[in-house]
């Protein structure tokens, strides 16, 4: 039988171009002020959608790897994802998001060998195949992963 699980969200926005707004996850009761990045005009003095897109999918894809390398028994320190969204404004009324890149630094335990390295590797690119939001954006969006390995 299928399940489906909900995660409801609360955003309340005034003004235009340079207005603001708050999203707020309604679970938790994270708050994230919003507003318009500079280069759409905006005054950039809170997030935006596009680095929330590109924070989730950062933050499901370290996940995933987590319960990936759990799963496989990698044992490792952190994994610390940086990861850039690319929107693609092909003329003045259309913009794409289209790319992101993840850039994961994995660092194994003190000693790992390069049979580990080279699994940690492999689960590295295998998380973005299972992370729910790369997932939900697959087709629309290239994602790109570029994992570093180091051993601590």
């Amino acid at each position: 039988m299928s399940s489906i699980h909900e995660y409801p969200v609360s955003v309340v926005w005034s003004g235009g171009r340079d207005g603001a707004g708050q999203v707020t996850a309604d679970r938790s009761g994270k708050v994230n002020e919003l507003s318009v990045p500079p280069e759409f005009g905006g005054a950039g003095a809170g997030t935006n959608p596009e680095e929330l897109l590109t924070s989730a999918i950062a933050a499901c894809y370290s996940i995933t790897f987590g319960i990936v390398a759990g799963a496989r028994k990698i044992a490792y320190k952190s994994i610390e994802t940086k990861a850039v969204g690319m929107v693609e404004q092909p003329n003045a009324a259309t913009f794409i998001f289209n790319k992101v890149v993840i850039k994961p630094t994995i660092t194994l335990e003190a000693g790992a060998d390069e049979a580990t390295v080279k699994l940690a590797e492999e689960m590295a690119h295998k998380a973005d195949s299972y992370c729910i939001v790369t997932n939900a954006v697959r087709g629309k969006v290239d994602i790109v992963v570029e994992p570093t390995v180091v051993v601590g």
